[in-house]
């Protein structure tokens, strides 16, 4: 359910960006998912056409672009992506890492027609 309020923000950032630039319609939003982030998509979309509706961004299509978790082992620092559900560093086993990549959210770019 709180993709609800994410999506009101994501309206608002975009309505308020576009306004700013006088913008008569916002024709796409895109938008970066991390593998991780707990955002579902389908979600956003479903909620996206019921609250855009009468506004600038009304039939606006979102793009969701998904990245892939990246982690980064704290004992030798190298980056790998985990594997199926496996957490220890390839390189040297250890497990103490970080989430380098993978748990974002935000709206990268916005496209309008005047």
């Amino acid at each position: 359910m709180h993709e609800l309020a994410v999506t009101e923000s994501l309206l608002e950032i975009a309505v308020r960006h576009a306004q700013a630039q006088n913008a008569g319609r916002i024709t796409d939003l895109y938008l970066v998912l991390g593998q991780w982030s707990s955002i579902v998509d389908d979600s956003v979309q479903f909620y996206w056409d019921i609250i855009s509706d009468g506004t600038i961004a009304k039939g606006a299509t979102l793009h969701f672009r998904r990245v892939p978790v990246l982690l980064t082992c704290q004992d030798c620092g190298k980056d790998y992506q985990p594997a199926n559900e496996e957490f220890a560093c390839p390189n040297c086993g250890g497990t103490h890492t970080l989430v380098k990549t993978g748990e974002e959210f935000h709206l990268e770019a916005i496209d309008v027609e005047e």
